[in-house]
């Protein structure tokens, strides 16, 4: 029995598996940006959307070597949706699931999970701090030095703005303006 999937149950169960301040900024970060794009593919759908992006690494920190598989676990054993538990696993695809991204919502979501850990990187390199005052040029600037949040998986980012059919800019466009409208809660507003 699925039950009737709120943020407010959401932030409950993403507390309740993570306690790590970085994680839960990341999770409020890429929540934020699914919102955002949820604006331009299905604005019915921007809760939804949301949501699935808070929880998308919810099995990350207590079982980092089965990420994405235990995620199902988890989320089935807390009663959420099908759909939701999917596109959550689908996040992970070619890395460490094989379930592929198939919904503008599943496409987004493996698209800019990445993304936001570079574009996060790269705002506490500037001397603000601050995403407000970050722009496409400084992203861009920072994607092409591979050394530079090496942990970023590019190839993903690019994999996932095919898939959307989206140019490289726009997916960094977007992905600072979805972040800049949670700058508070993500620990960015800084000192522009």
């Amino acid at each position: 029995m699925d039950m009737k999937p709120t943020r407010a149950k959401a932030w409950e169960i993403l507390n309740k598996y993570n306690k790590n301040e970085a994680l839960i900024k990341h999770a409020l970060a890429v929540e934020g940006v699914m919102r955002h794009f949820a604006q331009i593919y299905q604005p019915d759908e921007e809760e939804k959307w949301g949501i699935i992006g808070l929880l998308h690494d919810i099995d990350y920190e207590m079982y980092p070597d089965e990420h994405c598989r235990k995620a199902r676990e988890i989320l089935a054993q807390e009663g959420w949706p099908e759909e939701y538990i999917r596109a959550v696993e689908s996040h992970g695809w070619g890395i460490c699931t094989d379930v592929e991204p198939q919904t503008d919502l599943e496409k987004v979501l493996y698209t800019i999970d990445e993304l936001t850990g570079l574009i996060t990187a790269t705002v506490l390199m500037r001397p603000s701090k601050s995403i407000l005052d970050t722009g496409l040029s400084s992203v861009k600037k920072k994607w092409k030095q591979k050394s530079f949040a090496a942990g970023v998986n590019r190839e993903v980012i690019e994999k996932g703005a095919a898939k959307l059919g989206m140019d490289m800019d726009k997916v960094m466009e977007e992905t600072i303006v979805g972040m800049q409208k949670v700058a508070e809660a993500i620990g960015l507003a800084g000192n522009p």
